[in-house]
């Protein structure tokens, strides 16, 4: 596929972001200034101000000398970076991949996205239209290259969209200063009269090499696509995502739906080709009014069912507020698992469907009362009670060893052991009874002791000695003495209990 990039250039970046703070700054002529060597200099200008001749990089003081109504606002240095990630961030519903141009662009790879839009005119006059209207007066242009669609987004004069493979007649005609060069090397360029790409393009690269520098060279090169130019995304594209935009806004929870299963639908189609598994998904909405919806979930196991995909977003939908309207739906699944030929026919309709119900009532539950708390258990190869048992990362870990079963274990293993106060007729005998909480448990049958010693290779410690112990209603509980019984510090607790 022939790539395709996007070039914004936001004339008046800073300047407009004030008059949209300030809107009584529209028609009004103001500079930004920040000092420099002891003198505020001009870091930026109104449109006003500049008709006036003021420049940046003249000195404040000057220019109000020119024009003492005029206001100087104090510069924040790094407001325009800060402006551009979040146009970028913006700018990532026309495409997973926007890059910030410091000082005053955004580049945008848009390769395979326009057809959305129903082609490259109809997708920048959109992308145009929308900042104009958020205050922002704007350049844009579309070409091969990255270089190319900055030369024309800054230099071009009616023609903003440059064919696949017509780059030439697009570039020649323009300044030097079209391929981003130095100002040393423009002003040489200037001298020798060469006003156009065209008036040295086909001069010996030697020679240009010897008089300019390397750095026209690479800039050539990059501008027609003889060197790649790669470009940073302020977000890293995931590589499952998918777009729908809209023709109108959606404001209703089944236009919502109808997008929504739509989404899923492809995405879970790469996904059966590729033999991979969703195991969470985010499902976003693009307002028109600037702002942005989502709602994410988890499955216990990779899943490229689109039925019960979404029935887990289902449970979420009514949580999306549309406002205005949705303009454009992106499904995203940042993770993924290989799933075996043995899973794939767990999703035949006609395999025993038992494990997949089980499957898909965990992720129901968990899509309503939150994934942290629903827990698999595996066994661990330790002695000690509270590293004998480790939570599963997924429904795919398998055991590296087998539950131990020659000896009692609780139902309930608490993470701390709690101090009970006990009565103990003999020192090394079980406990007549004990204090939990407030209450008495008067002991009817127990069955004991059991040692486990520290795993010294972990830490050190006493020892304890396990009773499984009923009381008088019947109730099973696991306690243990810490230590020997005629130890000055040993002391008696409850770990656990029994179904």
């Amino acid at each position: 596929m022939q790539q395709r990039f996007a070039n914004i250039w936001f004339r008046h970046l800073i300047t407009d972001w004030v008059v949209t703070e300030r809107p009584e700054l529209a028609n009004e002529q103001f500079v930004l200034a920040a000092p420099e060597r002891g003198r505020m200099v001009v870091k930026a200008a109104s449109p006003k101000a500049i008709e006036s001749g003021i420049m940046v990089g003249m000195v404040a003081a000057d220019a109000r000398a020119l024009f003492p109504a005029l206001e100087v606002i104090d510069d924040d240095p790094g407001k325009a970076a800060g402006l551009l990630n979040e146009l970028a961030e913006w700018c990532i519903r026309y495409t997973p991949i926007v890059a910030v141009d410091l000082p005053d662009c955004l580049m945008l790879d848009i390769t395979g996205c326009a057809h959305l839009w129903g082609g490259e005119r109809a997708y920048l006059k959109d992308i145009v239209i929308k900042l104009r209207h958020k205050g922002y007066e704007v350049s844009a242009a579309i070409a091969d290259t990255v270089g190319s669609a900055w030369a024309v987004a800054h230099y071009g004069q009616d023609k903003r969209i440059i064919p696949p493979n017509g780059l030439s007649g697009a570039l020649l005609p323009l300044p030097p200063a079209a391929l981003r060069l130095e100002a040393t090397v423009l002003e040489r360029m200037q001298k020798l009269g060469l006003y156009q790409i065209r008036d040295f393009i086909d001069m010996p690269r030697s020679v240009l090499r010897r008089r300019f520098g390397q750095q026209l060279l690479d800039r050539m090169d990059q501008a027609f696509g003889h060197a790649i130019e790669i470009i940073q995304s302020v977000k890293p594209a995931v590589p499952y995502q998918e777009r729908l935009p809209c023709m109108e806004p959606i404001v209703t929870a089944v236009g919502i739906q109808i997008a929504l299963k739509r989404l899923l639908e492809i995405i879970c189609r790469r996904l059966v080709k590729e033999g991979k598994g969703l195991r969470s998904a985010v499902f976003t909405g693009y307002r028109v009014d600037g702002k942005v919806v989502q709602i994410d979930i988890v499955t216990n196991r990779g899943s490229f069912d689109v039925m019960h995909l979404f029935k887990l977003f289902e449970l979420k939908i009514s949580t999306l507020r549309p406002g205005m309207g949705i303009e454009l739906f992106v499904m995203e699944a940042p993770v993924t698992e290989d799933v075996t030929e043995v899973q794939k026919k767990l999703w035949n309709t006609q395999a025993d469907s038992g494990n997949v119900n089980l499957i898909e009532l965990l992720d129901r539950l968990a899509g309503r009362a939150g994934m942290e708390t629903i827990h698999r258990y595996l066994p661990d190869e330790h002695y000690w009670p509270e590293r004998s048992v480790k939570i599963a990362d997924s429904l795919l870990e398998t055991p590296q060893t087998a539950w131990r079963i020659d000896r009692p274990r609780p139902i309930i293993l608490l993470a701390n052991p709690q101090l009970i106060d006990v009565a103990v007729p003999v020192p090394d005998y079980p406990p007549v009874l004990f204090r939990f909480k407030g209450t008495v448990h008067y002991m009817k049958r127990a069955d004991g002791p059991e040692r486990i010693e520290r795993e010294w290779w972990l830490e050190q410690g006493m020892h304890r000695d396990y009773y499984c112990v009923e009381d008088q209603d019947g109730a099973r509980f696991w306690i243990f003495r810490l230590g020997h019984y005629d130890h000055d510090d040993s002391k008696w607790f409850i770990h656990g209990f029994f179904a």
